[in-house]
């Protein structure tokens, strides 16, 4: 099993991307907010799982910025579709909040994760 698949954060991002694709099924088909959420909700566990393959944390903490922005991304679409009577108040709370839970994942997951200096060492910053 790839080890993006043992990730917390990247569960939840697979769970909110399957919860969209559920509450966009009724959107109008011809909606350009239906194709543009459901392609932002599974950017966010798409950038996790390839930052996790790229064996490096300098550019897997890159890819977690990438899957942050794209559920703050989702954050505003959320509220969008709500706005536009797309889904309820109710739906777009759950979306933001679940997209604000990976959002603190993130961070978390980023802190763990260390990063390589311009050197190529881990943790080491020259100073001139």
């Amino acid at each position: 099993m790839p080890r993006f698949m043992n990730l917390d954060v990247w569960n939840l991002g697979m769970d909110l991307a399957v919860e969209v694709y559920k509450l966009t099924k009724e959107f109008p088909k011809q909606e350009d907010l239906r194709s543009e959420i459901r392609r932002t909700s599974a950017a966010i566990p798409s950038h996790i799982a390839q930052g996790a393959g790229t064996n490096n944390d300098t550019a897997f903490h890159l890819l977690l910025d990438h899957a942050s922005s794209s559920a703050a991304r989702l954050i505003t679409q959320a509220i969008l579709a709500k706005r536009a009577g797309f889904i309820t108040s109710a739906e777009s709370d759950i979306l933001v909040d679940k997209a604000e839970h990976i959002m603190n994942s993130i961070v978390k997951l980023q802190a763990k994760l260390q990063p390589k200096s311009r050197s190529g060492k881990k943790g080491v910053i020259k100073k001139k």
